[in-house]
């Protein structure tokens, strides 16, 4: 974030939502940022931390169902709902005629494709085809709308800006700051909690996974609901004006399907489900096709693999679209005795040779096991084969596996 601090923000074609100074806001030795609901989560128990530059619940104390633990397993309950404060992710809304044009040179998926409502993951690359970030963009008919990850939306809005600087097009970045504060609801309850503060006759049946509208929340206007998440479970990121955060969560937590969940669970539930970390999973010397994503570009044939254009593209493609070889790719890791932390050193089965190292690991909550991601050297990424993982200084089995590590529970239209 440093590197941002002599940022100007006086660009024309930038526009800040917010109090702050966009050069302020990403000086890494200023007070935490309080989100509109930092007086509710200390009310409620929460335990805060830094992250990303805000003060946040990691889990909540005192209550019957606080603690990480009781709050995952609460998120993968029959009935039942999660609500996280994700307020520290980084909001951006993008016109102008050539706000897909431009955006299909700084990610991978395939923009110009999605229907109007739509939405995907896509990936934020460099010119060496790393990944500056993991994105979610969905198509809001007048504007494109993107959620990117709190600890890297400055350096993303940094690079945005230079690249604008390269574009002869028309696009404008508009950056919502903390104006527009976002929380998500997720679960096997999740639909039913979030609909009581849903318009009567919104219909949630037909909201397919991915797909995000502007909408009402209990009576509030200018509000936005998308129909995605980090846990594995159906579930919705809702974004409100910030005067009326408090308001909105107070009444989805008078539910009593409705637990108040911290970062603990986020980060147990997310590796269940397979999901990359940015920073720790991914990061700008990790390509997509190394992080096990190539499917953001598309299958075989696609337009966006066959065409190309965006950032690094010829780092991990053939000039025909086909996925390059990698000399290391992300697997799951399991059979363990003990959880393998971030930078564990993973071995052949000999014990011997160095192939791969740890980048997220847990105790699974649901499996009652440990799980862990990494890399490992591309001929030793099958499903099935036997590794060694430096744990406190002892080796210890395990053996590379599928993920997601828990079965998947998104939502699909009923046909």
């Amino acid at each position: 974030m440093s590197l941002l601090q002599s940022v100007s923000v006086l660009r024309k074609s930038f526009h800040l939502v917010g109090n702050r100074s966009f050069a302020a806001a990403a000086a890494s030795d200023e007070a935490l940022v309080k989100t509109a609901l930092n007086e509710l989560h200390k009310e409620l128990g929460g335990d805060m931390v830094p992250f990303a530059g805000y003060e946040l619940p990691v889990l909540y104390k005192g209550t019957e169902n606080g603690g990480v633990m009781k709050e995952h397993l609460w998120c993968r309950s029959a009935g039942k709902a999660s609500l996280f404060d994700v307020s520290h992710m980084g909001q951006i809304r993008w016109h102008g005629k050539d706000r897909v044009a431009f955006l299909e040179k700084v990610v991978v998926g395939d923009i110009a494709g999605l229907a109007p409502g739509s939405g995907c993951l896509s990936l934020v690359t460099n010119a060496k085809g790393g990944i500056i970030d993991d994105t979610v963009i969905t198509n809001a008919g007048d504007f494109v709308y993107m959620v990117v990850n709190g600890a890297t939306k400055f350096g993303d809005m940094k690079h945005f800006q230079e690249q604008m600087a390269q574009f002869d097009g028309d696009v404008t970045m508009e950056y919502l700051e903390d104006s527009m504060q976002l929380l998500a609801i997720q679960g096997p309850g999740a639909a039913e909690a979030v609909s009581k503060i849903l318009p009567s006759g919104f219909d949630l049946t037909n909201m397919a996974f991915m797909t995000g509208t502007d909408t009402t929340l209990d009576g509030v206007d200018g509000c936005r609901i998308t129909r995605c998440g980090y846990t594995g479970e159906d579930g919705f990121e809702i974004a409100m004006p910030a005067e009326h955060a408090v308001s909105i969560a107070s009444k989805l937590l008078e539910d009593p399907t409705v637990n108040p969940t911290g970062l603990g669970a986020r980060d147990s539930l997310r590796l269940e489900a397979g999901l990359c970390l940015y920073g720790h999973d991914l990061n700008e010397d990790i390509n997509p096709v190394m992080g096990s994503l190539g499917w953001t570009l598309g299958g075989p044939g696609s337009r966006r693999r066959t065409e190309q254009g965006f950032l690094g593209a010829d780092n991990f493609l053939t000039p025909d679209g086909k996925l390059k070889k990698q000399s290391q790719k992300r697997v799951g890791i399991m059979g363990m005795k003990a959880p393998a932390r971030e930078h564990a050193e993973i071995y052949d089965a000999t014990g011997e040779n160095l192939i791969g190292e740890v980048t997220s690991g847990t105790f699974s909550p649901c499996l009652k096991k440990p799980i862990a991601m990494g890399y490992v050297s591309t001929p030793n990424a099958k499903n099935g084969t036997e590794v060694m993982i430096k744990i406190r200084g002892k080796m210890q089995k395990a053996e590379v596996t599928k993920m997601p590590f828990v079965e998947t529970r998104y939502y699909r239209v009923p046909e």
